[in-house]
């Protein structure tokens, strides 16, 4: 008991952490408002989520190697300051170069948030809990991300200004590095010699580890692309408002929120590399529905089972990762936040197709990423032996 007590003084803070990687997912719905404030096409508007999540690409490897001298809890408080400090930026003065800059402060902050949390989380866990509480911790993020668009368009209709959303993210910042900075938490350190550069990519002489970081790559791609198309998509396709469209980003987090907060529980008795497979498929068979749903509502649920199916993907994938080579846990995260560039990378090819082709066309970069995670998914499940429940 004592023990349990412990641990979960330690892992609360380090949870809260995981509220504050929600904030990266406002990009989605205020690429809808900076579009019409700013009078964007398509093709410019989707350089917004880029703004962000292109430092994922730039810094986390080096995040990854700072943190194996500095320690994980010292770098994920500099990473939450450094978010909370961006998101103050739009509240003191909105222009369209300012709420860049603050983009690359959130995503600075949340690349190195990223890097820390993940392997630090899995210092406080039970060994053998570790992938129910990665699932549980993606949770909480999908809870903030939902809440996101919904607080949003809330102070959007209730004060006329959708910035408003922005201060509440920075005062909850500084908050939680308050929380994180007065707990002592003990670390696991390596016994391997410090992280270089060379070691990190060198893991990805290892084909498992190199389709993982694929596979962030291309499920973030897909995520930030569904985040930051539907209320365009639905606009076009149902002639909503930009008000009523965003809430369909709401309807994706809350199926994210409710796949994850079921993941951590199935989890308990299924084998991550068979729920990899099956979620994967439900993602991507509902991906195509979205394609040739005729109606709102059937759109509205193929939009819901495609949050419900990709719920997991992101900490089943980054806990096989972890759980392959432990000790190499700073570096494979490293790898691991730096494929999170793919959200910089997919959404503007998609958006160059909905400028040219077509906003429903666009969902096609979606389905090929989503169809390189279930051959993931199988090729998981092979190299674990068909594992069909957990050895614990």
């Amino acid at each position: 008991m004592k023990k349990s007590k412990f641990l979960l003084s330690k892992s609360l803070p380090v949870f809260t952490s995981f509220v504050i990687l929600g904030f990266d997912d406002i990009v989605g719905v205020a690429t809808g408002f900076i579009k019409q404030d700013f009078n964007l096409t398509d093709d410019i508007a989707q350089l917004v989520p880029s703004m962000a999540l292109f430092w994922f690409f730039v810094l986390a490897v080096p995040a990854g190697i700072l943190q194996d001298r500095l320690g994980k809890k010292r770098m994920l408080n500099f990473g939450i300051f450094i978010t909370g400090l961006g998101m103050l930026i739009p509240v003191i003065y909105y222009s369209f170069p300012l709420i860049m800059i603050a983009f690359v402060f959130l995503g600075i902050g949340n690349t190195i948030v990223h890097v820390s949390a993940n392997p630090l989380l899995y210092d406080v866990s039970p060994k053998e809990k570790y992938s129910s509480y990665m699932s549980f911790s993606q949770f909480l993020k999908a809870s903030i991300s939902l809440l996101g668009p919904i607080i949003t368009t809330f102070v959007a209709i209730q004060f006329g200004d959708w910035k408003l959303v922005f201060a509440i993210y920075s005062i909850t910042s500084f908050l939680s590095a308050i929380w994180l900075y007065s707990t002592r938490i003990p670390e696991m350190k390596s016994k391997e010699e410090p992280a270089t550069f060379s070691s990190c990519f060198s893991l990805l002489k290892n084909r498992f580890i190199l389709a993982l970081v694929l596979g962030i790559f291309m499920l973030v791609g897909a995520d930030v692309g569904m985040n930051s198309n539907i209320a365009n998509f639905l606009m076009n396709r149902f002639e909503l408002s930009l008000e009523n469209a965003s809430l369909g980003i709401s309807l994706y987090f809350l199926a994210l929120m409710i796949g994850r907060l079921l993941g951590a529980v199935i989890l308990n008795w299924v084998s991550s590399q068979f729920f990899l497979l099956i979620t994967s498929i439900i993602a991507l068979t509902s991906l195509v529905s979205i394609m040739m749903a005729p109606t709102l509502i059937m759109t509205q649920v193929a939009i819901f089972m495609v949050g419900l199916g990709s719920g997991n993907l992101f900490p089943l994938i980054f806990s096989l990762a972890i759980e392959h080579l432990p000790k190499r846990s700073n570096e494979i995260s490293g790898l691991m936040i730096m494929a999170i560039s793919g959200g910089a990378v997919l959404p503007p090819i998609m958006g160059q197709i909905s400028t040219n082709i077509g906003v429903k066309e666009s969902l096609i970069v979606l389905i090929v990423a989503m169809t390189y995670l279930v051959g993931l998914g199988i090729y998981s499940l092979k190299k674990y032996k068909y594992g069909y429940a957990r050895s614990n």
